[in-house]
Parts: structure tokens; sequence; C-alpha cells
């Protein structure tokens, strides 16, 4: 019990007279007075801390006597005794070492010295060792499988001493760890490595740090990877059979989590795609109407998950489509007047061609002209009785699918029936 009082008491006046000292530097030629009584090495005391030692010293109570200097030697370099300290009070009998490495053999020897620059032979050396560094975290844990992150847990550090936590980071890619995050209290144990790539593999560890200053050893290593892209789509089809719309059809991913499918269309194979749709995973088809006969689009599809993280669509190869074209427009063979009446003959050019549009102009004068439109006619010919002797007629023809999609109309074709016209003297 006694001891341990000492101990504590040693330690308080450590910190009261830490203001007497100064780090010095060993003078090329110390002026030693044999005279002077030395410090005796049985009376020095001490008590080791992972990065520090407290020394403790008989005083030497002369009245030349104007403060010690403490001599260290490091043993785990070259064991060369310096001076590391100056105290400038011959009534401070304590000494704190600080900023020392842990686990490690240090030797020290005091001397006393006068208010006239003179100092005692220096005492015998001291071997202490500090103590052994602490360990880190017990447990450390990282979860895989998130969406570009990483979430790390560890269990609280059972020294109250300890004050935060310095998580480090290093993946497969990297020689070095880097520090990405200060935790600063000794019960807060979780951290989420954000803003990372799909697919990534990262190894953690934890270093502990107490209130003053002391790192602790480094913890055991985790890691996790980071969550993958959704699966692409099976297969991609597009049609370039139907009026006025594409359809694509596609196989599901075997993604489990995928919620939805992202189609992007373009106007060229590489062009830039736009996203047009998002159909939900309960669908395999999709209908882009489109209002331009032969319009022709090349299309992707991406697959998105519940994290809403994106299959990558420059991964895709693009699948073309079209509407169906415009019928080919028929080909005039005949246009003549027999009789009061015109006579027009054609042939198809296109088998998806089921009727015909004739389009009928008619000019009195070229103030006076009126078109009108002859629906649906079947067959390839037609005769039109319905003309006036003296009016000029033009006929256009234009084809018909099954869809009602219309051809380009063919170039005019112009007929008149002549006037008559009466001799002076013929019978009325």
């Amino acid at each position: 019990m006694k001891k341990s009082i000492t101990s504590i008491l040693s330690l308080g006046l450590i910190v009261l007279f830490s203001g007497c000292q100064q780090t010095i530097s060993t003078p090329a030629k110390p002026k030693i007075d044999v005279t002077l009584p030395v410090i005796d090495a049985s009376s020095m005391k001490n008590i080791s801390d992972i990065n520090a030692i407290a020394l403790e010293w008989k005083k030497i109570d002369i009245a030349q006597a104007a403060g010690y200097y403490i001599i260290r030697a490091d043993m785990q370099e070259d064991g060369k005794f310096k001076r590391v300290a100056k105290i400038d009070n011959k009534f401070v009998t304590h000494y704190l070492d600080k900023d020392l490495n842990a686990n490690s053999k240090y030797g020290y020897k005091i001397a006393l010295f006068t208010k006239r620059g003179f100092e005692s032979r220096a005492s015998d050396a001291l071997i202490v060792s500090t103590l052994p560094n602490f360990e880190s975290v017990s447990l450390i844990e990282s979860i895989s499988n998130l969406p570009r992150q990483i979430k790390i847990l560890w269990r609280p550090h059972s020294n109250p001493r300890v004050a935060q936590y310095i998580i480090e980071r290093t993946s497969p890619t990297k020689a070095k760890w880097e520090e990405i995050a200060v935790m600063k209290n000794r019960l807060d144990v979780e951290y989420i490595d954000d803003d990372l790539g799909d697919n990534q593999i990262f190894m953690y560890r934890i270093k502990a740090v107490t209130f003053d200053g002391i790192i602790s050893n480094i913890s055991a290593i985790a890691s996790a990877t980071t969550k993958s892209l959704p699966g692409q789509i099976k297969k991609l089809e597009a049609t370039t059979t139907l009026p006025k719309k594409i359809q694509l059809a596609w196989g599901k991913s075997l993604t489990k989590d995928v919620i939805a499918y992202n189609i992007y269309r373009a106007a060229s194979a590489t062009g830039s795609y736009s996203k047009i749709y998002t159909a939900p995973v309960s669908d395999n088809r999709f209908d882009d109407v489109i209002s331009t006969d032969g319009k022709i689009y090349f299309y992707k599809i991406t697959t998105v998950d519940k994290d809403n993280l994106e299959s990558k669509i420059d991964e895709v190869t693009p699948v073309m489509g079209s509407t169906l074209a415009k019928p080919r427009m028929p080909q005039m063979t005949l246009a003549m007047i027999e009789g009061n009446k015109m006579i027009l003959n054609w042939v198809s050019t296109d088998d998806r061609t089921v009727s015909y549009n004739i389009y009928k102009k008619s000019s009195e004068s070229w103030t006076n002209s009126k078109e009108i439109l002859i629906p649906n006619v079947t067959g390839i010919r037609f005769e039109d009785p319905d003309v006036v002797r003296g009016v000029e007629y033009e006929y256009r023809l234009q084809a018909i699918d099954k869809h009602g999609l219309l051809s380009e109309t063919t170039d005019k074709s112009t007929l008149m029936l002549p006037k008559i016209v009466k001799l002076k003297g013929q019978n009325k």
C-alpha cells in the first residue's frame, strides 16, 4: 500500500514540476567537479508507461547546487548516453521522459550542476523498459454487397483511456494504407465508407488512440467487396415490319433484385443514347410509337436493381429496329382519252398494295382549279366518264397497304377532251 501511495505522489510531482525542465544538447566538454556529490543510483526510482518513463531521485542539498542534467541512452540504437533535459531547480526530484518507443529499453543517468556551471560525475545507469504497446480493438468486421459502400463495425475498446479510432484502408491495387476517417469517441463503433466503385475489394484496419496520444498496435484486417452491378438482359429483339411503331422484346435478367429496365434509343448505332422509358421488371415488351414511316432507331436496354444500381450501357450491343416503310408507288402505264371518258392503266410495284387513291385535279383556267380524291380503288384500271370537254385534268396515283400506309404519289398525267367546234351554217 505504501509503495502505491509513493507512486501516486511521484506522478503528481512530475506534473507539478514539469515546467522546470529544458531539453538540451550535450556540450562538447562538460566541466566536471569531482568534489561534488554524486546521485546515488540506488535512490533512483521509476514508473514506466507505454511511451513515457517517470524518474525520481533523492535530492542533493548543497548550497552551490542549481539543478540536474538528465542523461539518456536508447539501448535499442547505439546505447550512447546523451543529455536530454536540464532541470533548473535543485528542489525538483522528478522527471517525465515522454515520446518514447513502446516496449523499448532505455538507460538513465543524472548529474548535479552548480550555479557556476560545474557538474558532478553522472550517476550509475538505471536501465528501464517502457511497457508494451496496447492492442487495438478485439473485433473488426466489414459488410459486403452494399451499393458502392462498405460498412465497418468493431467492438468498443475496453480501455477507458481510448479517445478515438483511426480507420485505414487499402485495396489489392494499392501498395500503401491510407487514413480515411477518425472516430472521436470510444463508443462510436460504426463507419460507412461510401462513394466507392462497383464490385471492388477493400481492406480495413483500426488503430485506437488514447487521450494522451498513444496509438495502439494495428487491429486485424477486415476485407469486403462492394455490390456488383446487376446482370444484363438476355437477347433483345426489335421489329421492322410494324406500322407506326417499333416493338421491343427481351429476355429477363437473371439478377434476383432487378426491379426495372431502362430503355435507351439513338439515331445511329454509335450515336448518343437517350432514355425513353423505364419498364417494370414484370414487363419484357415495349412499343415505341413513331409517326414516321420507315424510321430507323437503335436500342439498348439496361437493368436497374433495388439499390438503384444500373448495368453499364456501354457494354450493351445495340439492336436496330424500324417502322414499316411506305409501300412503293404504282407505275402508270396508260393515260388516254377514249370517247367521252379518260382511261388510266397502271401496274403494282409492291406486293403489300391492296388498293389505290386517285387524285383528280381539274383546271378550267389558271385561277379556277380543284382537286378531288377518289379513294380505295381496287384493280389496275380506272375509267373516268365524269369529264367536261375543254377542261384539263391531271391524275396522280397512290398505293395503299393493308395497314393504311400510303405510298408517294406518281407524277401527274394530263388529259383533256377537246371542245367540239361547229362550222357556219351547220344546224344546231
